[in-house]
């Protein structure tokens, strides 16, 4: 599941802003982006993220600026020739004009960097607070994105008991469809006094058997009972099961088409499958 929050505020002449993005990922994978000089507290931000956050693809991204924009920068000479010395190398090897590469080595990250190898205690909780509201906006904007998606896959796993119920009518239509297209095609091929009435009813007792859904449409409408269950369960981390029953519904489904012998039923199937492809897309994103 995707989340955003975002916090500023201002620590003497400086304004902090810190944003906390996220996609869905099956395991965590913390990216956090800080002006060089806060580097030294870089594993601090990472535990406290890893601490709120439960899993997904997470970006930090800490800004702190100067009104005036007049911080003091410090130029890495060392790093600085390096890439010079490189880039020239590699320049030479391939026969191309170097050109005037300093712009673009000054833009490369830690070539240059705010001044001020330390900051202050104060100035660490000022950060620490800021990180803490966009925290809370984050987990604000992830709970209405979650009721949005909760609402969602109760309306399609809704529809899928709606249609479910809709087959009844056309139960006993198939039935009497499948006995007169039997007798048809045995009256085209023998007469009717060649016709065993006891053994042709048992005949068609073995194709009822074969078509009957009754098993499917019970495991079905459990599966839906089920899925609804474990949707309002308040648990953090829901997504896998909830995949894993998607899944059986899905089995049920394809069995009630396969033994359909209804264009009706048909119908309703194709419905089940449309609401469910809904629901299995929307489960993936927080799985």
């Amino acid at each position: 599941m995707t989340g955003f929050g975002r916090a500023a505020a201002t620590f003497r002449e400086k304004d902090i802003s810190i944003e906390v993005r996220s996609l869905n990922s099956k395991f965590t994978d913390v990216r956090i982006k800080i002006p060089q000089n806060y580097r030294d507290r870089e594993s601090v931000l990472r535990k406290i993220l890893m601490e709120k956050i439960e899993r997904g693809k997470i970006e930090l991204n800490l800004d702190v600026k100067s009104p005036g924009g007049e911080e003091e920068y410090t130029l890495n000479t060392t790093l600085l020739k390096g890439y010079y010395k490189e880039l020239s190398k590699i320049s030479a090897e391939l026969g191309i004009e170097k050109g005037d590469v300093i712009p673009a080595i000054l833009r490369l990250p830690n070539v240059v960097y705010p001044s001020g190898s330390t900051v202050d205690e104060k100035e660490w909780e000022t950060i620490h607070k800021v990180l803490e509201e966009a925290l809370v906006k984050f987990t604000e904007f992830r709970r209405t994105e979650g009721a949005a998606m909760e609402k969602d896959l109760t309306l399609r796993i809704t529809n899928i008991q709606k249609y479910l119920e809709q087959i009844t009518p056309f139960e006993k239509a198939r039935v009497e469809k499948l006995k007169v297209k039997l007798l048809t095609n045995l009256e085209e091929n023998f007469s009717k006094e060649r016709i065993d009435q006891n053994r042709f009813e048992q005949e068609v007792i073995y194709y009822l058997e074969k078509i009957d859904i009754t098993e499917e449409r019970v495991r079905l409408g459990q599966h839906c009972k089920y899925f609804l269950e474990q949707l309002a369960e308040d648990a953090v981390l829901k997504g896998r099961k909830l995949s894993f029953i998607s899944q059986e519904i899905g089995r049920e489904i394809n069995t009630l088409g396969a033994k359909a012998y209804s264009s009706d039923i048909q119908k309703l199937v194709v419905k089940m499958k449309d609401d469910l492809e809904k629901v299995k897309e929307q489960v993936a994103n927080s799985v």
